[in-house]
């Protein structure tokens, strides 16, 4: 529907092959942030600092090869391990120490935007590999960037995993009631540490893609994704499976909200607009799905 308006709106600028392609290829670091969002958040947990892990990998990556001279590959392996990290330890202290995860994660996503600030200087990293700039961007499929494609496919396996396999399906009961799970016999402690694990792990996969998709890096590079990460999150919430956050639901809610922001922005909207759009989704979106799972809980749906 959304698209149908702005196509009759601005009939020449926007139903065209180029701004479907700009819109499909550019949100792609926010389509897998927004897939890493979820993992942790499916099994109870919030994550705030994954917008400062992808930082933290984009400016791994951009240092490496550019500055010490590796080849683009053993940077992003590094990067991806950094990611990785940053998820164990976020996990191991919600975990052990019992402090929301909600002020862990905000502590640790603060102190890594001090340490990308202070490895790069407060300076932007350009001049990435063309190599990986080609295979994020440049190259196309149908006329959208392979960049797309990977969030796609990331999205795929997402969707297997949370509804094919029991590490999925342990996830999900252990998001609905630890104590249930915990009488299941599932492990929650390890459940809970893997999801952050993940989340660190896509975070950097995401940090990644923005230094393809830029061929730099920035000390501020994710910050600005956050809130809309967050509000695609809830919004998948409210589709497809409402109630459960899940890829399909959320891949749908990324490309929705960047709908929404273009068709208003050629409509001569001003650039605040763009606040204001993911900042009302998010509130919407929260109060949507809430309601939606309070239904279903009094309904004794699972």
């Amino acid at each position: 529907m959304l698209i149908a308006v702005f196509s009759v709106l601005k009939p020449d600028t926007f139903p065209t092959a180029d701004n479907f392609g700009t819109i499909f290829g550019s949100q792609a670091v926010l389509a897998v942030l927004a897939l890493a969002l979820i993992i942790p958040m499916t099994a109870g947990d919030y994550d705030l600092s994954v917008a400062f892990t992808l930082t933290l990998s984009a400016m791994i990556t951009a240092l490496l090869n550019v500055q010490h001279g590796w080849p683009i590959v053993p940077s992003m392996l590094l990067a991806l391990l950094a990611g990785a990290a940053v998820g164990f330890v976020n996990g191991a202290i919600v975990t052990f120490f019992r402090i929301e995860s909600i002020i862990v994660t905000l502590g640790t996503g603060t102190f890594i935007g001090g340490v990308v600030l202070w490895m790069s200087d407060s300076n932007t990293i350009s001049g990435v590999a063309p190599g990986l700039v080609e295979w994020v961007i440049v190259k196309q499929l149908f006329g959208v960037p392979m960049g797309f494609y990977y969030a796609l496919l990331l999205g795929a396996v997402m969707l297997y995993v949370f509804e094919f396999t029991p590490v999925g399906r342990r996830l999900l009961i252990v998001g609905r009631s630890r104590s249930v799970a915990k009488l299941s016999g599932i492990n929650v402690t390890r459940s809970r540490i893997g999801s952050f694990v993940w989340a660190g792990l896509l975070s950097a996969v995401a940090g990644i893609l923005y230094t393809g998709i830029s061929g730099s890096a920035d000390p501020s590079s994710g910050i600005q994704l956050l809130l809309p990460a967050f509000a695609a999150a809830f919004l998948g919430a409210t589709t497809i499976m409402p109630g459960r956050f899940n890829p399909v639901g959320t891949l749908i809610a990324v490309y929705f909200l960047i709908t929404g922001i273009t068709g208003l922005q050629m409509l001569g909207s001003d650039s605040f607009v763009q606040n204001l759009f993911y900042g009302g989704a998010l509130v919407l979106a929260v109060a949507i799905s809430q309601v939606v799972r309070g239904r279903k809980a009094a309904w004794g749906v699972g």
